[in-house]
């Protein structure tokens, strides 16, 4: 399940701040969430994938998975379904831009969505899919221009044809449709079991998350998205996995220890984070004289997350969302 309601108010935050930013000065949003986007994108947007290769042995203190034939299967499985993923961009691009955005949804919904014994598997599958849908249906409702624009654009750039204004207005419109009735459903269903807190923090985060997307364009809003909510999150949340023994409280406060859970992290994400970047720089110099403009780095951008999103994704549901899914093994009862 998501990370605790109550680290995700340093997500808010941020989120709310950016937004006030670049509504303030709309002419100089791109320049003035620049730096913000680019240090974010790094310390937490990269290196929130960075320490997939413990989460496995987290999930099995004292098993057999550690040592290096768990790091030479680890390594394996994963550059084996970045591969996959290459190979589909190659020869079946239109598809696979289908496919990844399905996978994004997936990925960011179930990312948000509630877990625990309040909401039950279906549920929270249902609560998953409706908040990966909303992340895409606000953008393509309100700035369908953009926002098709970025579709486009990915489309062009891995060789295959484009949508066409008309079709893709109709489509957001529908998503929009289907994310609203949902989303009713969805807390008329909260309500009727009285789980109030819940039914708040959901309306809140709805309504916060609409406003940034509403706000800012869509590569804008995308960006602080997916750094200061997705990949913020999922690091506080890792933290726990990975051991992290600092003060999670302060009495009387309940504020989580922000700085110190992310130099936790940091510091094991720094070897993997490293060479990540490197090879990011290194595959920008070797393109840059095939990439023309902004849409096209975006576009290159977009692709080599999504070689990396599929392992990312099916490690974090199977392993560390399996509680919220799966049903408990029984416990043995005593024959005495």
């Amino acid at each position: 399940m998501a990370s605790d309601w109550s680290q995700r108010r340093y997500s808010y935050a941020a989120v709310l701040a950016l937004v006030g930013l670049g509504a303030a000065f709309p002419g100089r949003a791109g320049l003035l969430l620049g730096v913000p986007l680019a240090v974010g994108m790094v310390v937490l947007g990269v290196a929130h994938g960075a320490c997939d290769q413990f989460v496995v042995p987290a999930s099995h203190p004292g098993g057999t998975a550690s040592g290096w034939r768990y790091w030479l299967r680890f390594l394996a499985g994963y550059l084996g379904l970045a591969a996959v993923v290459g190979l589909l961009w190659w020869r079946w691009p239109a598809a696979t831009v289908g496919g990844f955005l399905l996978l994004t949804v997936w990925h960011w919904g179930s990312a948000d969505a509630p877990g625990g014994p309040l909401v039950p598997a279906g549920w929270w599958l249902v609560h998953s899919l409706l908040r990966g849908l909303l992340l895409f249906a606000v953008p393509a409702w309100w700035w369908p221009a953009e926002t098709a624009g970025i579709v486009n654009g990915l489309l062009q750039f891995v060789g295959t044809g484009t949508v066409g204004p008309d079709a893709f207005a109709a489509g957001a419109t529908g998503l929009a449709a289907v994310v609203a009735v949902g989303h009713a459903v969805l807390w008329a269903r909260y309500a009727a079991r009285q789980q109030w807190p819940l039914l708040v923090a959901e309306l809140s985060e709805v309504l916060i998350l609409a406003v940034l997307f509403v706000a800012l364009p869509p590569k804008l809003s995308v960006g602080v998205y997916f750094v200061f909510w997705h990949s913020l999150q999922h690091v506080l949340r890792l933290t726990g996995w990975l051991g992290y023994a600092g003060p999670a409280q302060q009495p009387g406060t309940g504020r989580v220890q922000l700085l110190a859970r992310l130099a936790f992290f940091l510091r094991r994400a720094a070897p993997l984070l490293l060479i990540s970047c490197v090879a990011l720089l290194v595959l920008g110099r070797l393109l840059a004289a095939r990439l023309p403009d902004e849409t096209a780095w975006f576009s290159l951008a977009l692709v080599i997350a999504s070689i990396v999103t599929l392992p990312h994704a099916l490690l974090v549901t199977l392993v560390m969302d399996a509680p919220q899914w799966r049903p408990a093994t029984p416990q043995p009862t005593s024959m005495e």
